[in-house]
């Protein structure tokens, strides 16, 4: 007889990633545990995703209104502790809170605490060990602030914390010019404060083109007053009575800015310290999990999904490999990933929506290719709604199908589902134009761009 174990299956992190693992798992009729060391729903409910769209939708709605011609003479207030209760009452809506009764009600086994690997098929949580047949990493990732001294001596704000404030700052700085970094730093500005932005690269939102870069950074000095300060890499933080400071670096040169807020929004970590190396699993040298095409690691017993494989993941993406693997697993099959038509959303207004190859990606891979910009100021639509911001940016291969494009629109989330039918099921621009568009939507600007492509062959 084999050795016999607490569990079939034991799922660590219970996040997007992991909880679409273990419920796919759970029809399975599998002994299975899930561990999770802060909130069951992981970070994308209770802390990103969910309490962000209600941040980032009140101060948007704030915003307009103030800007109403109509509403010119009227006067508006409102109170954090009001936006914060209506996070959290959409995070529990949404089974977030920590709420375990979905796993519970599918007969799993919920282990709240931080895992420790003794061994591949042993962990620790506080005094207590679970062994395990197999086990499923989804542990997601963590803030990463190792290059900034003075962290430990400065009350500073995460992305966790910034939206939950209860007092505006006059002026707050947010260090990380990333998806993130521009969505606290537009909730500021929207709200009323003195709002830098800076970021150690040459531009925001470096991973995406230039354009989609120029254009943000156009809106934000233009329309809210925003400073962005490109080429800054900071270097220690400080904090006396009077203010916090950012010590940083430009051109070689250090420099200094004072501001009663500092909001450190520097990228991510994958978070792999729970005893890996006990288990035998390994690192890449990025520090992510490495993994094969199915999600093995080096260990035959452990898969791993989500974030701490690919720092750059989405919530969307991770839910779809924790229902792959688990599929997978249950029939007994090797099918492979296709991340085929996925998004990376900049969740500000307008919206930035990137999907497919992104032309910097082409040049580097020396791809023929050819692109198509229509901006928004040119269609109805912004006249009727009086926002003269955006672009959509469409890419074609040789064969005019479509491989990528960039929305930087109000609706673009709404926008995106065409695009990612496009690239992922080959649409060529022919296709994409003659597909009827409403003509006084932003997403008539697809339709234009697919036909300047046309134009183009």
């Amino acid at each position: 007889m084999g050795r016999k174990y607490d569990f079939d299956y034991t799922i660590i992190g219970s996040g997007p990633a992991g909880s679409a693992a273990v419920l796919t798992l759970a029809k399975a009729k599998k002994r299975i545990a899930l561990v999770e060391g802060r909130y069951f729903g992981g970070a994308n409910i209770n802390t990103r995703d969910i309490p962000y769209s209600v941040a980032l939708d009140f101060a948007q709605t704030y915003h307009r209104i103030l800007h109403f011609p109509e509403f010119s003479h009227q006067d508006f207030s409102f109170n954090f502790p009001s936006i914060v209760a209506h996070q959290l009452k959409a995070i529990i809506e949404s089974g977030g809170g920590n709420n375990q009764n979905i796993f519970k009600k599918s007969n799993i086994v919920c282990l709240q605490g931080y895992a420790n690997f003794l061994d591949n098929h042993t962990i620790a949580i506080g005094d207590q060990k679970f062994t395990s047949d197999h086990f499923i990493l989804a542990t997601g990732s963590h803030l990463d602030t190792s290059s900034i001294a003075g962290t430990e001596a400065v009350n500073y704000l995460t992305p966790e914390t910034a939206i939950k404030i209860r007092r505006l700052p006059k002026a707050a700085i947010i260090v990380g010019g990333g998806s993130t970094g521009c969505e606290i730093a537009e909730y500021y500005a929207k709200l009323g404060a003195k709002v830098f932005l800076m970021e150690s690269a040459s531009r925001i939102l470096p991973t995406e083109d230039p354009e989609t870069s120029q254009a943000l950074t156009s809106y934000f000095t233009d329309n809210l007053g925003i400073t962005v300060l490109p080429d800054c890499k900071v270097v220690a933080l400080e904090q006396d009575e009077a203010s916090k400071r950012v010590i940083f670096q430009n051109n070689h040169i250090e420099k200094m800015v004072r501001v009663d807020c500092i909001v450190l929004a520097t990228g991510s970590a994958p978070t792999t310290d729970y005893g890996l190396e006990n288990a035998g699993v390994r690192l890449t040298k990025t520090g992510t999990i490495k993994v094969d095409k199915t999600f093995q690691t080096s260990a035959k017993n452990i898969h791993a999904i989500g974030d701490c494989i690919n720092n750059s993941s989405s919530t969307e993406r991770a839910e779809y490999e924790g229902k792959l693997l688990a599929t997978n697993i249950i029939n007994k099959t090797k099918s492979t990933p296709n991340y085929s038509g996925f998004a990376r959303i900049t969740d500000i207004s307008p919206a930035i929506v990137t999907l497919g190859l992104t032309e910097s990606e082409l040049k580097r891979g020396k791809r023929k290719y050819k692109k198509s910009i229509v901006y928004l100021k040119d269609l109805s639509a912004c006249k009727i709604y009086n926002n003269y911001y955006g672009f959509v940016k469409l890419i074609v291969d040789g064969s005019n199908h479509i491989i990528g494009g960039t929305l930087f629109a109000p609706n673009a989330k709404s926008m995106s589902g065409e695009i990612a039918v496009a690239v992922r099921h080959h649409l060529s621009a022919i296709e994409l134009a003659s597909t009827p568009h409403i003509t006084n939507d932003y997403s008539y600007a697809i339709k234009l761009a697919a036909k300047k492509l046309i134009k183009k062959k």
